[in-house]
């Protein structure tokens, strides 16, 4: 359907005129402002300075009064730029509450890896942004309220528009309650479903959008938990004309049926400002101020081709330089480079450097952690700030938990059931990979699932049978001392606070404890993220041995190495 020039007309011969309205979304930004990837200090595809260029562009063919521009969470975390403004300058206006202003967001929601930054930085994101920041399903503990505004009203050229936040509830079982503290997270289709029936009796609104930071695989669960319950929600909850995913980083755009057999446009642009979703609203408004919607048209939009714009490079150049300054510090010196690929085939010095620090760090017994990053390297030479990013990618605390031998062995046993075939030949692929390796979902991988649920252990020396099945794979020989190690005995572990909340369900479906017991079995935890300790770490060691432990093994090796061999090949290349 074309845009109209004007974004309306009046209709020949009738008392009332067609308009246009374009709503542009964009989610799970995670902190691609810049054309620039600060981690890898390369330029990159996407950023909000692109999705300015577009949505200028937009508002200058149909009028800015007809446009409504809308954020989905995830917005504060990813990228150092964001990080800086998160926990380094906390006395400026914070980064993504200016640029969000200055490119007119109407409103947005809040989203996992914001909750993740804690109250002291999302509360002030909030505070110091013009746009409302969306959550029906955030429920304050002390009044039963939303802590945030459910929904907003926006009106456009006699159009009145609903937009319903929700957020993904798994939040307890990712994040310490530190960062959530006086919160809940109510289940979304039973929080869209009362707001709904109000916004419909109470506001009267033309259009009614669903603005749902939570993805569409609702068989996706954390503990009890439904993850992704947007799908579930478009469909048996009546009354949204469209919903706007997020979350899942996958891109999506199909019309559904509901329960009432209402069409509903679901979309969803993925990650990192690379497309935007769009949906052009035509509605019939006559001359009473009756709008009727028309139809509908999604589209998802590339940014990677579009000129950032200059007005916001220009507007945010004095940000950028103390980013710039803050990624260039050198704070050690490594002698080989490491990188996450090796970390799939066996011990390899990026995931072993991990596994010291947290042993360190925590005075732990053992220690468990996943290549948070897939395809991650730490160069050779001088490290800088701006690697820490790529050697931890999340915000995440460190805990010290209490686990029995046998939870130890049943962790490892889903961890590397994720991770590998059970194999009969060596002509079987040792990795669990997708039919379709290109799929585009939020690993970027050709992993079946994430690789940070693969996690590996120190402190134990141990074997992984590839033609065994769960349940069998694991033999834990000794500690890392060669002392004994114990089924019954009780160990200190050390485990990121995602993990330990439940995160990848390892600690419930693989270990068997219940998710209300976990937080019982944390001995300690970190007051700050693990990677500000590993780089206190590298300032305080600053040269750095690339060295593995070699405490473990896939098994046997005559069908594990040609497997290996070519499973890497597919993945990375030759």
């Amino acid at each position: 359907m074309p845009l109209l020039a004007a974004g309306s007309m009046l209709c020949a011969g009738a008392a009332s005129r067609t308009v246009e309205i374009k709503l542009i979304e964009t989610s799970d930004v995670h902190g691609n402002y810049y054309p620039e990837d600060f981690i890898n200090r390369t330029p990159s595809a996407g950023s909000l300075a692109r999705v300015c260029s577009y949505v200028d562009s937009v508002r200058g063919a149909i009028g800015k009064e007809h446009v409504v521009l809308l954020d989905n969470g995830d917005i504060l975390q990813g990228q150092p730029t964001v990080y800086y403004y998160n926990f380094i300058d906390t006395a400026s206006v914070h980064i993504a509450s200016a640029m969000m202003d200055y490119m007119g967001y109407d409103a947005g929601t809040i989203g996992n890896h914001d909750v993740e930054t804690g109250h002291a930085v999302y509360d002030r994101w909030a505070a110091q942004k013009k746009s409302p920041t969306l959550g029906a399903n955030v429920i304050s503990t002390s009044t039963g309220e939303p802590y945030l505004p459910p929904y907003a009203i926006i009106e456009r050229d006699g159009v009145k528009i609903a937009v319903l936040g929700l957020l993904t509830p798994a939040i307890p079982g990712w994040l310490p309650e530190n960062l959530w503290s006086g919160l809940r997270f109510d289940d979304m289709e039973a929080t869209a479903s009362k707001w709904i029936d109000h916004i419909k009796k109470t506001e009267k609104p033309d259009l009614t959008v669903g603005l749902f930071h939570s993805g569409r695989d609702s068989t996706k669960t954390t503990g009890n938990t439904v993850e992704n319950a947007s799908l579930l929600v478009a469909r048996h909850v009546p009354g949204f004309d469209i919903v706007m995913m997020g979350h899942d980083h996958s891109p999506y755009n199909k019309t559904i049926t509901n329960d009432a057999g209402e069409k509903v446009i679901v979309v969803n642009p993925a990650n990192n400002a690379r497309r935007v979703a769009t949906v052009t609203a035509t509605f019939e408004v006559d001359d009473n101020g009756e709008a009727r919607l028309l139809g509908l048209t999604p589209e998802l939009v590339d940014m990677d081709g579009i000129t950032p714009d200059e007005g916001f490079m220009a507007q945010f150049a004095p940000q950028r330089e103390a980013v710039e300054k803050f990624v260039s510090r050198r704070i050690g010196h490594a002698d080989m480079p490491m990188s996450t690929r090796d970390a799939y085939f066996g011990p390899s010095p990026f995931m072993d450097f991990i596994h010291r620090m947290q042993l360190a760090i925590s005075g732990a017994d053992i220690s468990f952690a996943a290549p948070l990053s897939f395809d991650a390297t730490i160069n050779s030479g001088d490290i800088h700030v701006s690697d820490m990013f790529n050697l931890y990618k999340y915000e995440n605390m460190l805990y010290t938990m209490a686990l029995s031998g046998k939870e130890i062995k049943d962790y490892l046993e889903m961890s590397y059931d994720l991770w590998s075939n059970t194999m009969k030949s060596a002509d079987e692929h040792l990795l669990r990979l997708r039919d379709n390796a290109n799929s585009d979902d939020m690993t970027h991988t050709g992993f079946r699932y994430p690789s940070y649920n693969f996690d590996s252990a120190a402190g134990i020396i141990y074997t992984v049978d590839v033609t065994k099945p769960r349940g069998e794979k694991i033999t834990i020989v000794s500690m890392a001392d060669g002392s004994r190690f114990e089924p019954d005995a009780i160990y200190k572990v050390a485990i990121n606070s995602y993990r330990g909340n439940g995160g990848g369900n390892l600690l419930t479906q693989g270990a068997g404890i219940a998710p209300e017991e976990l937080s019982s079995r944390i001995l300690d935890s970190t007051d700050k993220d693990l990677r500000y300790y590993l780089m206190e770490y590298i300032i305080n060691h600053p040269e750095i041995k690339a060295t593995t432990n070699d405490n473990w093994q896939f098994t046997p090796r005559d069908i594990v190495e040609p497997a290996a061999k070519r499973d890497r090949e597919l993945l990375f290349g030759k």
